[in-house]
């Protein structure tokens, strides 16, 4: 069987030699020693000024959008994980849907300000695959009406974009350390900023609100991370680079082997590096990614339709709402599998299949 992904696990031994302290110290969790050493080494490889290690990447979005104290409506995309829209709905705002540029598939910002109302107020944009939004745009647009920025970075993690990581944009940017990213903790989740005010806020957050012994200084939640996740992410990270460099292997040659392949790749943002996060295509047709979904399937070889179907037309707690483009491009997107302990000859075994089943 070849999955769409696999989780990376580092050598045990290197696993291992965390385990000791946690069992010595007896401290497991609420940021102990290894969550906080993660927490400064993150922060050192991906070049930000505040960086908080949180449960997850949900939690994450949940924290921006609390920590902002946004109300009324949100401009997002469709185009993204579910977490993306469920978190607004879920902290009581109202996803306002703008449609996607048809090459990048990023939200298209010059589509945002239409949808700007007098109840906006803020805009929540996802890099999918890792592939930067028009950051600058957006804030531009944010700036000239006073909105907030969130950027929705689960994909994301060690993108730069002029030099610069990606998420030092908006005024938060948050990840996911989830297993099936290319970097994991297993669960886990990052919040950025800039702010040290709002770095100083969400760190109380995390912690229930608590800002001392017998003091709270803010309406909290439980987002801290354990030891036991933060170890994973310790050992991983003496890998990233690595992983990084060989996903991107991967890709090329992919890419050469499927030379007349029906599915182009999302335009990338040219002043951006790529991450290897995803391997996404846009196919010719929806019949012609169902036929190659089927054929992959039947000798075990897994892709996902990601994403699929569109969340503005899908989503059971939401007014439908049609987005031309998100919909057509949600029918015909297709990820290929992508993962660190794919060998070439699984790759060129997979890319035969495509051009067989798309040429017959």
């Amino acid at each position: 069987m070849i999955p769409v992904t696999k989780p990376f696990l580092p050598p045990r031994e290197e696993y291992n030699q965390f385990l000791d302290g946690i069992w010595n110290r007896e401290w497991l969790t609420n940021m102990g020693p290894l969550a906080s050493k993660l927490e400064m080494l993150l922060k050192d490889y991906l070049d930000v000024n505040h960086l908080l290690y949180v449960t997850n990447g949900t939690v994450a979005l949940q924290l921006a959008i609390k920590a902002l104290e946004l109300k009324g409506e949100i401009i997002t995309t469709s185009f993204s994980f579910v977490a993306t829209t469920s978190s607004i709905v879920w902290e009581g705002c109202t996803p306002v849907f703008v449609d996607i540029d048809q090459k990048t598939l990023n939200i298209d910002a010059g589509k945002i300000e239409a949808a700007i109302t007098e109840n906006t107020s803020a805009i929540l944009a996802t890099h999918v695959y890792g592939n930067p939004c028009d950051v600058y745009h957006i804030q531009q647009i944010a700036d000239k009406y006073n909105l907030k920025v969130i950027y929705d970075a689960a994909h994301a993690f060690a993108v730069t974009i002029n030099g610069k990581s990606i998420l030092e944009f908006g005024d938060i940017s948050t990840c996911s350390l989830h297993a099936t990213k290319l970097y994991h903790s297993i669960e886990g989740g990052l919040v950025v900023t800039k702010n040290p005010n709002l770095l100083k806020k969400i760190a109380y957050m995390r912690n229930f609100g608590i800002s001392g012994f017998d003091s709270f200084s803010e309406l909290g939640i439980n987002a801290k991370n354990s030891e036991f996740h933060a170890a994973m992410g310790l050992a991983n990270l003496n890998w990233v680079d690595r992983l990084i460099a060989r996903r991107l292997e991967i890709i090329n040659r992919y890419l050469s082997n499927l030379q007349g392949f029906k599915g182009q790749m999302p335009k990338w943002n040219s002043l951006a590096n790529n991450n290897g996060a995803y391997l996404p295509f846009v196919l010719e047709s929806e019949e012609l990614l169902l036929r190659i979904k089927a054929s992959l399937d039947s000798f075990e070889i897994f892709t996902r339709r990601y994403f699929y179907p569109s969340l503005a037309s899908s989503l059971p707690y939401l007014e439908p709402n049609f987005l031309p483009i998100t919909e057509d491009i949600s029918r015909r997107m297709l990820c290929l599998p992508l993962y660190y302990e794919l060998t070439d000859e699984e790759i060129d075994w997979i890319c035969r299949l495509i051009l067989r089943t798309q040429n017959n």
